[in-house]
């Protein structure tokens, strides 16, 4: 227990601690900029098996934040790249690499047999699967988000309030890493406080994360917080769907532009987000379910948004990529 022993030493962690981390499970989603500090402290810390899911390969635009990658790396798996640094970091660390995209089909199947999920995809429609998903199985919920100089973390669900409960609109932009652009020790600054929110979880330390969201404003060097134990559920969550739950009745609306991407199908109607609100827009026939599909997502939250309000019927997004 040497390799441990400074972290036993801690107050409150002890032999107990130690030996909860070793028996977790854990799925990381995303093997980024968030996930480079998660990997590091979680397998240092002696993590007993982390399930690792990212569908991308390792890019030079990358390396200035995703520190566990090398230039040796570059158009490698990430998660290949990720899990044989962790190896090397500490092969006591079993890690599980899954070179795939989450979605609301791939979901239960990746967090199946896990205690905790750390959400580090940094992509909205991830975190809003992940939160829908692990409300339903009682599963704790790290998620974090940074662009530029800015971002957050938060614990929910596991007896907590879902990211719903917090972010229950959304803006009308959404920023990107590759749009807006991000400095590195913003996202390792995050990510290294989603890993010792991970800890607290899995070792019982008090007081617990879940249900609290620290913001960070790096330009500022401003730190910001407050609980949401009892925040409420909104009363309208739209759900995401995958591409394969289409239906041949369903009213599809693919809202991405003609030189952005084909059809999601051919019985679908290609509509821009501002078609939708007025008495005279369209709308589905009745007993049809819509369905809203953009890239990533934003658009077709805010299409169901405006439709919701001269139509009471169902409504789900897609998040269909390029």
């Amino acid at each position: 227990m040497s390799r441990y022993a400074r972290q036993i030493a801690v107050p409150g962690f002890g032999a107990q601690g130690q030996e909860s981390l070793e028996a977790a499970r854990v799925l990381v989603v995303g093997a980024g900029g968030l996930a480079a500090p998660v990997l590091q402290y979680l397998a240092g810390a002696g993590i007993g098996f982390i399930r690792l899911v990212d569908p991308d390969c390792v890019d030079e635009t990358n390396l200035h934040r995703q520190t566990i990658f090398r230039a040796d790396d570059l158009g490698r798996p990430k998660v290949a790249a990720a899990a044989a640094a962790m190896h090397r970091l500490n092969p006591a660390c079993r890690i599980e690499p899954d070179e795939a995209a989450l979605d609301p089909e791939t979901a239960p199947g990746f967090c199946d047999g896990v205690n905790l999920v750390l959400d580090c995809a940094d992509s909205f429609a991830v975190s809003y699967i992940l939160s829908d998903h692990c409300m339903t199985r009682d599963l704790p919920l790290i998620s974090a988000s940074v662009t530029q100089m800015a971002g957050y973390a938060g614990g929910f669900c596991g007896g907590a309030p879902s990211l719903r409960a917090i972010f229950p609109d959304l803006p009308q932009r959404m920023g990107s890493c590759a749009e807006d652009g991000v400095l590195g020790p913003v996202v390792g600054l995050l990510g290294s406080l989603q890993a010792q929110m991970a800890l607290a979880v899995l070792t019982g330390l008090q007081p617990s994360p879940l249900g609290r969201l620290v913001s960070c404003d790096a330009g500022g060097m401003r730190f910001g917080g407050f609980r949401f134990d009892n925040a409420p559920e909104p009363e309208w969550q739209p759900a995401f769907i995958s591409p394969s739950a289409l239906q041949d009745h369903d009213f599809i609306v693919d809202l991405r532009d003609h030189d952005e991407a084909d059809l999601i199908r051919e019985s679908a109607v290609r509509l821009p987000v501002e078609a939708f609100g007025t008495p005279a827009g369209p709308r589905p026939a009745p007993g049809q379910r819509a369905v809203m599909c953009c890239r990533s997502g934003l658009r077709s939250w805010q299409a169901a948004e405006r439709l919701r309000q001269v139509w009471d019927g169902e409504i789900v997004l897609l998040a269909a990529g390029d």
